[in-house]
């Protein structure tokens, strides 16, 4: 054997250093995400998107509220209900966030009996966290039709800053869209899991592993993520 053919086996190829060397790392890891569903994998990817879309609305929303040389509208005002002849302040919004805040605790408990492969407890809990979904949208729908019927467009606001349609559209109609897709997923998952497919591993929409329940705790991160991005809604919009 030639000198230069020992040398070579004795010091192999060095790895490149930096991020070349980070990303040729994980390129070559096969433990990383070894066992890891894919469903749930690309759940955390479209969560890790989405999180960037509502970051940029509401850090819009924020430049527009401070940079504004008209009057912001009050949010006591505008979104008072009147019970008696006599206005209560964001009762409403109050209502509406102890709402989706309980379907992010039967969710919860959803994806718990998930693990546990109760099918009838499993499905039930989905159905449940689906009617808080769809109650808080129609809440959301009448409280939409209110500012609507005050005169407030996208393009327009008779109580002050022009801006404020605009955004409250906007961000609240996104989180909504977002809202009303989980709970029509909600109930294709509350279906499949009752009629046992996750069991026996049918092929078809949302597909799974026999015996595997990963599509509803998949479910549970896309529910809980929209519930979280309320908190930030109602802190931005409501209380500021």
């Amino acid at each position: 054997m030639s000198d230069t053919t020992a040398t070579g086996s004795a010091h192999p190829t060095a790895k490149p250093g930096g991020v070349e060397g980070f990303v040729a790392d994980w390129a070559s890891d096969q433990r990383a995400f070894k066992g890891v569903p894919w469903g749930k994998a690309m759940m955390w990817i479209f969560l890790l998107s989405d999180t960037f879309i509502f970051s940029c609305f509401l850090l819009s929303y924020m430049t527009v509220r401070m940079s504004t040389t008209v009057d912001w509208p009050n949010p006591s005002e505008v979104f008072a209900l009147s019970f008696g002849g006599d206005p209560i302040p964001l009762i409403l919004i109050a209502i509406m966030t102890f709402i989706l805040i309980t379907s992010s605790g039967t969710m919860a408990l959803a994806v718990n009996y998930g693990y546990r492969k109760n099918r009838k407890m499993t499905a039930i809990l989905l159905v449940i966290t689906a009617i808080f979904g769809a109650t808080f949208v129609g809440m959301q729908a009448f409280e939409w039709s209110k500012l609507i019927a005050d005169g407030v467009r996208p393009w327009g606001n008779p109580m002050g800053a022009p801006q404020f349609g605009a955004t409250f559209f906007m961000i609240t109609g996104f989180h909504g869209f977002h809202v009303s897709v989980g709970v029509l997923f909600l109930l294709i998952v509350a279906r499949k899991v009752l009629k046992g497919e996750y069991d026996r591993g049918d092929k078809g929409f949302f597909t799974s592993r026999p015996g595997n329940y990963e599509h509803v705790e998949a479910m549970g991160l896309y529910w809980h993520f929209v519930d979280l991005v309320w908190v930030f809604i109602f802190a931005f919009f409501y209380l500021w």
